[in-house]
């Protein structure tokens, strides 16, 4: 299978718009010499030892959730450890893909897949996702006849490589025509200056930005209220079960006991403190959160359950790979990394 179907499949599975403005998704290394994808390794973090995983079963392509790459980079050198990594993908002929927030935010998600872990429930998203598409703006504006109106729409296809779309031209008075089109954010410039060209246009031009359409299911963090209530403790066996751990760190909610009562949960993979916050639930589940964001949860009465970072997402693994592996052909092999680990450990 060609590198660029199964980035193609990758898309369709979580779309790269999808993820958070600040992040690095998407393909990270692509080598030089094209190669059928025989192997395809996942894995929550590139370490050296998942690099070394990937070597001995000559992968293809390393889907790493966490980028490897994340800030911008002047050298590739042997004495900073992620560098050298990237090296070494690039000597083996290897790609390596990260969809990172795409995988948080997608309907049936990390986050989905995360909040699951306490049974069904009414799941809502805690930040709504936004349409993929650019901003784009609406202008409004007159002309005093058919040549004009012919003319300023000639010259705003111009400034929008054809693209502008236009909304509508009715004759409400004796004033004009009244036009109304829209633009993209990246023309808006050249089509406010071709509009001032023109005098009508000019004197009664307004713009309004218009905002991208929510996605429904799609976002940061879950909140669900469940179908059967549960108490802390039991909560805690089936964080502990879901996640595979023996050990999860537990802060309860201001006067609560591991007998209380959670109707309400919310969750968000990684560090979620920042989507959490304020939310109104009964419990908390992220991998971190700090000292002093776990006492404003807890004075606030909400408990919370914590994994550490990567704990939260790697389980998620097992589920990707049975969803890609039926949308690829039988002869790739689709695995899960034996080496990732989260760094942390109890001891």
């Amino acid at each position: 299978m060609e590198l660029k179907e199964v980035l193609q499949v990758l898309e369709q599975l979580a779309p790269l718009s999808l993820a958070e403005s600040w992040d690095n998704v998407g393909l990270l290394v692509e080598p030089s010499k094209r190669r059928p994808v025989k192997t395809i390794l996942l894995t929550n973090d590139l370490t050296d030892a998942v690099m070394e995983e990937a070597e001995t079963m000559s992968c293809d392509l390393l889907i790493s959730y966490h980028p490897p790459l994340f800030r911008p980079i002047k050298r590739l050198v042997q004495k900073d450890w992620k560098q050298q990594l990237v090296v070494r993908a690039v000597e083996a002929g290897m790609a390596i893909f990260s969809p990172h927030t795409s995988w948080d935010s997608v309907k049936g998600g990390v986050n989905d897949w995360l909040v699951g872990g306490l049974g069904s429930g009414q799941v809502s998203v805690l930040s709504q996702g936004l349409g993929g598409a650019p901003h784009s703006h609406k202008l409004e504006f007159m002309v005093r006849s058919t040549e004009e109106l012919n003319t300023v729409m000639e010259e705003l296809k111009a400034c929008d490589g054809g693209t502008i779309q236009q909304h509508s031209i009715n004759r409400p008075d004796n004033d004009g025509i009244h036009v109304s089109v829209t633009c993209s954010d990246s023309a808006l410039t050249l089509s406010v200056h071709a509009l001032l060209k023109h005098t009508a246009p000019s004197q009664s031009l307004s713009i309004v930005k218009l905002e991208k359409p929510p996605l429904p299911g799609h976002g940061q963090g879950r909140l669900s209220v469940l179908d059967q209530p549960l108490t802390v403790a039991t909560a805690i066996q089936k964080m502990k079960s879901h996640l595979g751990l023996n050990h999860l760190r537990l802060a309860l909610g201001l006067g609560l006991t591991l007998e209380s009562s959670v109707c309400t949960v919310a969750v968000c993979a990684g560090s979620g403190a920042s989507v959490l916050s304020g939310v109104k639930a009964d419990l908390y589940i992220t991998g971190e959160m700090s000292h002093h964001e776990v006492l404003d949860a807890v004075a606030q009465g909400s408990s919370v359950l914590l994994s550490d970072h990567s704990n939260s997402e790697r389980g998620f693994l097992t589920s990707f790979r049975e969803r890609l592996a039926v949308r690829i052909p039988d002869s790739v092999a689709v695995v899960v990394s034996k080496a990732d680990r989260d760094p942390l450990e109890v001891v």
